[in-house]
């Protein structure tokens, strides 16, 4: 019950920082899913499909363990699905990096909560989803049910990426 008190802390939270930020935020469609953290979105204004990074996750790598479970599960849950997209800087792979919402809902909690990302710092931004991830991991979920898996940074560094 502690943890599901956590959680919704956590969500309350996350939504006051978005909505009090300086995001840019847009709805869109899904068209393409590259990996368990990375998808392409259309605006509904028509104009280019943008390539956006979700945000507070790292997903595994598609050649790594659970690599294919996190794209399939980040696609069933977007692909061709209205989103918002809350997001106003890019990384250097020209990506926006953004959180996305699917109906109100956190795509990137619900990635780290069913064990399909990591939770992930990135620069001075801090682990969103912390919590999530422990909820996980205590459950064994996704990723979190195989002891040796490998945090994607870990990987990359280690191995390179998949490409």
């Amino acid at each position: 019950m502690r943890c599901l008190s956590l959680f919704i802390c956590r969500f309350i939270f996350a939504y006051i920082w978005l909505q009090a930020s300086t995001c840019f935020a847009w709805q869109g469609v899904v068209t393409h899913v590259s990996d368990g953290d990375t998808l392409w979105v259309q605006p509904l204004s028509r104009h280019k499909v943008v390539k956006v990074r979700i945000l507070g996750i790292d997903a595994p790598e598609i050649c790594q363990l659970w690599g294919e479970q996190s794209l399939r599960a980040l696609q069933s849950i977007t692909m061709g699905r209205d989103v918002q997209v809350h997001g106003s800087h890019s990384d250097s792979y020209g990506r926006l990096l953004a959180h996305i919402f699917l109906q109100g809902h956190d795509v990137g909690a619900w990635m780290v909560l069913h064990g399909h990302a990591w939770s992930y710092a990135f620069k001075s931004h801090h682990r969103l989803y912390e919590t999530e991830q422990m909820v996980a991991q205590s459950m064994r979920v996704g990723i979190f049910s195989n002891p040796s898996a490998v945090q994607p940074r870990i990987f990359r560094r280690h191995v390179g990426s998949c490409q």
